[in-house]
């Protein structure tokens, strides 16, 4: 394995650290549209508090994406073949969150109900789909010599995979609920600080459960033991500090240590797969390797290059959007209708 092949593979994990820390709190968002308001006003104040930003935080799951597809070729392509129904239904569900906004914003009053729904549904949808995605991926596939699936039903969809699903899912719409906390003010604030404060207790359960099964249903604490218990001891710390911090109303820190609570699930997953890409149920000798699985050191080089000269200028497109967007919102002044 080369310098690169291990800088891309890391690159990875921040890219997709990025993507579950930034737009996760939006699906957290869209989940309480129809979960945390009492009414159109609220909703739409919560709407309000990501409607600069959501469609931003989504181009990082598709620059993620685009650097497999550029640096790990046979990465992609099996696990984007392996996967194909599970990806589709996360478009469909990304489909169903980005046309809710305007069409919510466009309709009448039975309209704004119902794409609100759709906005939640959407929302509840990817994260979901993705802890399922990943989870399962980790468990190991019916993956052959050629990097081809062949899974059934439950390779798919089984406890573990479910339990994932889940969690990812309650970890975004906690980080949805601190940011709604940070971003808005007036009695839905108070009200997602209440839901989290109580949530969490329910996170640490899930998190027992989940820990379980981690260890008994992959070998990441055979292959990297130490890796493996600090990934997740960083987990249930950051949930514990986000915890705390909501009952000391250090909205900015639950929000952050919510994030990075998030970033430690995807660190245990690249930490527990290195250095594998794929995991095969059927032997470990058709597992898919960071080696094998990569680009050509030329393509990786020339990938390094635009990458150190883009990144920089993204970062501070983020940070100063965020800057922009940085005070509260409050719940709309309804409009007096015209005779």
């Amino acid at each position: 394995m080369t310098i690169l092949q291990l800088i891309w593979f890391l690159l990875l994990a921040v890219l997709f650290s990025g993507f579950f820390f930034l737009d996760g709190f939006d699906y957290g968002v869209g989940m309480a549209v129809h979960t945390l308001a009492d009414n159109e006003g609220e909703r739409d104040q919560i709407i309000h508090s990501i409607g600069p930003v959501w469609d931003g935080n989504e181009v990082w799951l598709i620059t993620a994406g685009g650097a497999m597809f550029a640096s790990f070729p046979f990465w992609y392509a099996s696990l984007f073949s392996g996967y194909y129904l599970v990806f589709l239904l996360i478009l469909v569900g990304l489909i169903l969150r980005g046309v809710s906004f305007e069409f919510r914003a466009k309709s009448a009053a039975k309209g704004k109900v119902f794409w609100g729904w759709m906005l939640t549904l959407g929302s509840t949808m990817v994260p979901f789909l993705f802890g399922m995605l990943f989870i399962s991926m980790i468990h190991g596939m019916p993956i052959d010599a050629n990097g081809n699936f062949h899974a059934g039903f439950f390779d798919y969809v089984n406890i573990f995979s479910v339990v994932g699903g889940v969690a990812v899912t309650l970890l975004s719409y906690l980080h949805g609920l601190n940011y709604i906390a940070l971003k808005t003010v007036g009695a839905i604030r108070d009200r997602a600080k209440n839901y989290a404060k109580f949530l969490y207790w329910v996170l640490y359960l899930g998190l027992v459960v989940f820990a379980l099964l981690l260890i008994f249903q992959t070998d990441f604490l055979s292959v990297h033991p130490v890796g493996t218990l600090v990934c997740l001891v960083l987990v249930v710390l950051f949930a514990l500090l986000a915890h705390i911090a909501l009952f000391k109303d250090n909205e900015m820190l639950a929000f952050i240590m919510s994030g990075l609570t998030m970033v430690g699930v995807v660190a245990l997953i690249f930490t527990g797969l290195y250095p594998r890409v794929l995991i095969s149920s059927i032997s470990p000798k058709y597992d898919l390797l960071i080696q094998s699985a990569s680009s050509s050191e030329y393509t990786l080089t020339v990938m390094t290059i635009a990458a150190v000269c883009i990144l920089p200028f993204v970062l501070a497109y983020i940070i100063w959007t965020y800057w922009i967007f940085r005070k509260r919102i409050a719940m709309p002044v309804a409009q007096p209708v015209e005779e």
